[in-house]
């Protein structure tokens, strides 16, 4: 008796192991599916904001209470509904925004629905009054994906301040 378990061990083991290594390999492939999709979101961002102004923002930003937005050490939106909020007064004050990511642009894939998205960035705002202001910082987001559609679920911009840039 003991050589039969023993055959059958020997022969069920494999295929538990091949099967253990299958779905990690399922898994590895769905997270580069996140990353990829999750960049084109990410790449997408920087031409709406440039081409629809500061309104884009309502389509890219969750309105929900998960979502939340700060800006050099300040929470600028407290949630989806403040965020959504805010957006109409960026437009009147803000007439263009020019956004460009930097070429370091980072995705790291959590699951199959979030990402954390990184990037350094540049951008020219055309105010309403129409004074130019170009600022560079670096952005960090967590992106979510729901329904098939990527939006920011929470986002931090830095800003580069000249006095601290080493020479």
């Amino acid at each position: 008796m003991f050589p039969a378990r023993t055959t059958r061990l020997t022969l069920l083991l494999p295929m538990l192991l091949g099967a253990g290594c299958a779905s990690r390999q399922s898994v590895s492939a769905r997270l580069g599916e996140v990353k990829s999709s999750a960049e084109l979101f990410a790449r997408s961002v920087a031409e709406e904001v440039t081409r629809q102004g500061p309104a884009a923002w309502q389509g890219l930003f969750q309105d929900s209470p998960s979502f939340f937005m700060a800006a050099d050490g300040r929470l600028q939106f407290p949630d989806g509904a403040a965020g959504q909020a805010g957006i109409p007064a960026l437009t009147r004050t803000i007439k263009r925004i020019e956004l460009q990511w930097g070429k370091d642009l980072k995705v790291d894939p959590l699951t199959e629905h979030l990402a954390m998205i990184g990037t350094s960035w540049h951008e020219v705002l055309t105010l309403a009054n129409g004074n130019r202001l170009d600022t560079s910082g670096y952005f960090t987001g967590l992106a979510e994906n729901r329904n098939g559609r990527w939006q920011f679920r929470n986002a931090h911009w830095s800003t580069v301040n000249p006095s601290r840039v080493p020479n």
